[in-house]
């Protein structure tokens, strides 16, 4: 009897081991267990400063609107190129003439501030730093000049707080950055005016920089423009020719933005074709330029504050500030 069992239980089991035979053999790939993708892993990048950040548009203010050929404009130059080489940043100043829609020269300052010059990979981040001369969509004091507090001065205060915490970090980040505040921006035609050329009048200095780099052979992997950042529940759809030009570097701090949570200034849409700063770095310099830019498609607008003197520091928010600001230092420190 005790044969018999021993037989039994042999027989048995090979009929379990071709039965796990034939089901191995059946699996097919898509049966298997999906793999999870890993989890976007962020960087720890250093604190940025959103009370930082609102101090120096609230400096940059209280020089007066920043206009070409004007003594606020060179006083917050002055400031710029100072505050930058507190920060450790080799700095370059490119001073030049150009001419206006209306035939004026002006007298301007690209400001460049470089962290590790020396490194050969580089990102490029600027802003302008001046301010409009018109308050031509305004109702009142169309011709005097604005604060410009979020069309300028906003960009500027984000960059000099990244500036700050970068340089703060003991030289953590492996790449170099420059830092780039671009002048005679926001120059161009006034609303209904039949003078000059629209569309070129505008980013003058950008076009001259873009022109005529202040270094020899100069080069960067890509580049962020910040126009705008400041305004309470501002949004930030997929700017046009950011699109157009550099849709990766677009997609990818745009994924950077969603996985730190950030999809209400963020948004996923593409939006319209702006004339800013970086058409000009992506058309002359060849510089793959995206911008982080304030506009409501729904209106298709800037904001109801936009060149007019309501742009000054009441409209500017911290928490805007802060998104802006982690956003850009993640996807720095993500290279």
């Amino acid at each position: 009897m005790g044969s018999t069992i021993r037989a039994a239980a042999f027989f048995t089991i090979l009929l379990l081991a071709a039965g796990c035979a034939d089901e191995k053999k059946d699996v097919k790939p898509s049966d298997k267990p999906a793999q999870k993708k890993p989890a976007f892993e962020l960087a720890t990048t250093p604190v940025f400063d959103a009370d930082s950040a609102y101090h120096y548009i609230d400096q940059q203010v209280a020089f007066g609107p920043r206009v070409p050929n004007t003594a606020p404009h060179k006083a917050c130059a002055k400031w710029l190129k100072a505050k930058l080489k507190s920060f450790g940043m080799e700095v370059n100043v490119q001073k030049a003439e150009v001419t206006a829609y209306n035939g004026q020269a002006l007298g301007i300052s690209n400001i460049m501030g470089q962290y590790k010059p020396e490194a050969q990979r580089r990102v490029l981040l600027c802003a302008h730093w001046d301010s409009r001369p018109y308050a031509d969509r305004d109702s009142e004091n169309i011709r005097k000049a604005i604060d410009g507090a979020n069309d300028g001065a906003s960009g500027v205060g984000v960059i000099l707080e990244i500036a700050r915490a970068i340089a703060a970090d003991s030289g953590n980040l492996n790449i170099g950055v420059d830092f780039v505040f671009f002048d005679a921006e926001d120059y161009g035609k006034p609303q209904g005016s039949m003078l000059g050329n629209s569309g070129n009048s505008w980013c003058l200095g950008s076009q001259y920089w873009a022109r005529n780099l202040p270094i020899a052979n100069y080069k960067a992997d890509y580049g962020v423009l910040l126009d705008m950042v400041g305004a309470e529940n501002a949004v930030f759809p997929k700017e046009g020719v950011s699109m157009y030009y550099a849709p990766q570097i677009v997609n990818r701090v745009w994924k950077i933005a969603g996985a730190m949570g950030h999809t209400d200034y963020f948004k996923s849409f593409r939006g319209s074709d702006i004339t800013d700063d970086h058409r000009y770095l992506n058309e002359i310099a060849a510089i793959p330029t995206i911008d982080i830019i304030h506009y409501e498609m729904g209106r298709n607008d800037f904001g109801t504050f936009h060149h007019t003197h309501a742009d000054n520091m009441e409209i500017i928010s911290k928490p805007t500030l802060k998104v802006v600001g982690d956003v850009v230092l993640q996807v720095l420190y993500q290279e």
